[in-house]
């Protein structure tokens, strides 16, 4: 029986309060004129000409615009609008991309991604919810950060509201407009896979964090990853200047405000997190994000790897496929929005990984239409076995050593 999409029925007026736009004015994101405008009395969104629709919950965890390309890719290769994410998949994409420019220092990377992520229907078996409608998900083969996601993030939909899409260098920077009707559509790109080439080109990465999480002594935590974007003040899902390998410290340019007073900030990682009043915040990461102060290793390789984007057109995994047998999670009223570890409830696709020269391959270059593995159909999908690597060697970014496929 297939589901009933609740669409528009799910809007109603937003109920933002003052203790959240206080709140927001203390993290940086009123301090540009007109950078938020707040809804009065519609019960669904009409944003003002050059804004989009956007919620407390999400900007919290990492969101401002104009949008980073690599989450306007996710949104467009997954076939999404930003409202159908829940806040705590948007918290997976900001930790995703401080893990990737502060502790392996490349640009936040696709083949990896599909490492180790997959999506999810949002709802019940009766029920497919547009708002918050799909989750991000760790693959349940995948040993990832303990992120401690709330159990619930109640209310977080009827918290929406406006943010200003600045101009930005490239069309692609910016969020797609807001279409509070556009149904959820499940692509085969939810359960895409890593090619063989790919994999080779991402296994430093992975193996890197692994050491990450259980080195001892310096072990990485998500809740490290979390509280370190958040007390620099740099927003990861916003398009900026540079990358967080580069941050400058208190003048860095890409800050959204100064330092959050200490309560204030440790209240808001208890707020995002299922940390309680009796369980500490850490105060910096057990080992040192790389920035302005820790640069990169001298021949340090750039990798560069993202999703597709609507210039490039069309691409195969934005194929719709058969959505009768697609697995739900809880209702998000409170879902958590992922889950908490590789050992994960859901039953995910299964993906390993690898690592190669200084950029993909062309068959996964993001301006290039990209052939991947064909996936399976069903919510546990796996990809088809890849052929063979025509690579012979692989370029490892941290011992500057040739690995052999």
């Amino acid at each position: 029986m297939a589901t009933a999409d609740l669409g528009s029925a799910e809007w109603e007026r937003s109920k933002i309060s003052a203790q959240d736009i206080n709140l927001l004015k203390k993290m940086g994101f009123t301090k540009k004129e007109n950078s938020l405008r707040f809804p009065k009395e519609e019960s669904y969104p009409t944003p003002p000409i050059e804004y989009r629709v956007s919620f407390v919950d999400h900007l919290i965890r990492g969101l401002s615009p104009p949008i980073h390309e690599f989450l306007r890719g996710l949104l467009f290769v997954y076939g999404l609008q930003l409202h159908q994410l829940t806040p705590n998949s948007i918290l997976h994409v900001s930790i995703f991309i401080t893990l990737c420019e502060c502790f392996l220092g490349v640009q936040p990377n696709w083949a990896m991604w599909k490492r180790i992520f997959c999506l999810r229907r949002n709802g019940s078996h009766n029920v497919a919810y547009n708002i918050g409608g799909v989750v991000i998900c760790v693959r349940s083969d995948v040993e990832y950060f303990d992120v401690k996601f709330p159990d619930s993030v109640q209310g977080w939909q009827k918290k929406w509201l406006y943010v200003h899409e600045e101009s930005s260098n490239s069309v692609e920077d910016n969020i797609a407009p807001f279409d509070g009707e556009a149904k959820i559509l499940r692509r085969r790109s939810w359960d895409a896979e890593a090619t063989e080439a790919e994999k080779l080109v991402t296994e430093a990465l992975m193996t890197r964090i692994h050491e990450l999480q259980n080195t001892r002594g310096k072990e990485l935590s998500g809740i490290e990853i979390t509280a370190y974007f958040l007390r620099i003040r740099v927003q990861p899902l916003q398009a900026r200047k540079n990358p967080l390998w580069k941050y400058a410290g208190e003048e860095d340019v890409d800050r959204l405000s100064k330092d959050l007073p200490l309560k204030d900030f440790e209240k808001l990682i208890r707020k995002i997190s299922s940390l309680n009043k009796k369980d500490p915040i850490p105060s910096s990461c057990r080992i040192t994000p790389y920035s302005g102060a820790n640069p990169l290793p001298e021949n340090h390789p750039v990798l560069a790897s993202l999703p597709p984007l609507p210039e490039g057109g069309e691409v195969e995994d934005r194929t719709v496929v058969d959505d009768d047998n697609q697995g739900t999670s809880r209702p998000e009223s409170e879902v958590a929005g992922s889950h908490k570890s590789a050992a994960s409830s859901e039953k995910e696709a299964e993906s390993e990984a690898t690592a190669s020269t200084h950029s993909l391959p062309p068959a996964v270059s993001p301006r290039n239409k990209r052939k991947r593995d064909e996936v399976e159909d069903s919510g546990t999908s796996k990809a088809e076995e890849a052929g063979p690597s025509d690579r012979k060697a692989a370029f490892n970014p941290y011992n500057d050593a040739l690995v052999s496929s």
